[in-house]
C-alpha cells in the first residue's frame, strides 16, 4: 500500500480589503450568498500561490513512491484540453504501467494549478477564483490531494460516448465518488485517440505501480 501524502504547511497570511479589515476567505458569505458584483471580482489571487508549493511536494511524493518517469518541460502544458490557461511550468509524470493514467501538472500564472489526468480531463485549482466562489488555497489543496489519491489507487475512469460526449469518474478509498459529463469541446483527433485508448481499459485506469524499495 502506498504511503499517504503529507501536505507541507501552508503559510499563514492575512489579506485585507479596501477598508483595511481582514478578509475571511472561505467563510465570507452568509445565508444570503455573495453580492452580484463579487462574481466579476477577483481580489488577492496571490492567496493561491501556495498551491505551487503543494504541487511540487506532490510531484516529489509521486516520484519517490511510484514507478514512474518524471519530465519537466513547458511544452507538456499542451496536454491540457482546456484553452486560455497561461502556463509558467509543466511537469508530466508517466507510470511505467501503460494502463495507469499519466498526470501532467501545469503551474499557471494566476497563480494556480491545472492537472491533466489520463487522456481527456483537466482539473483546475482554483476552478474559478472569483470572490463569489470564495475558494482558499487549503481547500484547493485538499481537492488536489483527492484527485491524486483517486488516480494513483486505480479509482479513475474516463469514457467517450457515441456522440463525442466525454465523462469521468473518481472513486476514493473512503467509498465516495465524484464524476462529470461533457465538459466542453474536445478536438476530434483527441477524441479518436482517447476512444481507442480507453477501449483497452474497460475497468478504468489501473493503479500506479509502487517503486521498489
Amino acid at each position: 500500500m502506498a504511503p499517504r501524502f503529507v501536505r507541507p504547511a501552508l503559510p499563514a497570511r492575512v489579506f485585507r480589503g479596501d477598508d483595511g479589515e481582514p478578509i475571511p476567505y472561505g467563510e465570507r458569505w452568509g445565508e444570503d450568498g455573495p453580492p452580484s458584483e463579487a462574481y466579476s471580482r477577483v481580489s488577492h489571487p496571490e492567496r493561491f500561490a501556495p498551491l505551487h508549493a503543494v504541487a511540487d511536494a506532490v510531484i516529489d511524493y509521486l516520484a519517490k513512491t511510484f514507478d514512474a518517469d518524471v519530465d519537466s518541460t513547458l511544452s507538456h502544458a499542451d496536454d491540457l484540453v482546456r484553452q486560455g490557461i497561461t502556463a509558467v511550468r509543466a511537469v508530466r509524470i508517466v507510470p511505467r504501467d501503460p494502463d495507469a493514467a499519466p498526470l501532467t501538472f501545469v503551474f499557471t500564472d494566476f497563480p494556480g494549478l491545472a492537472v491533466h489526468a489520463g487522456t481527456l480531463h483537466d482539473f483546475v485549482y482554483p476552478e474559478c477564483g472569483c470572490d463569489a466562489c470564495d475558494e482558499t488555497a487549503g481547500c484547493e489543496a485538499e481537492e488536489l490531494e483527492r484527485l491524486i489519491q483517486g488516480v494513483t489507487s486505480g479509482g479513475y475512469s474516463e469514457w467517450v460516448g457515441s456522440k463525442g460526449d466525454v465523462g469521468m469518474r473518481l472513486a476514493f478509498d473512503d467509498g465516495s465518488q465524484s464524476g462529470s459529463g461533457n465538459h466542453g469541446p474536445v478536438p476530434q483527433d483527441r477524441l479518436d485517440n482517447a476512444r481507442a485508448r480507453l477501449a483497452r481499459l474497460p475497468d478504468g485506469w489501473a493503479p500506479w505501480p509502487l517503486r521498489a524499495n
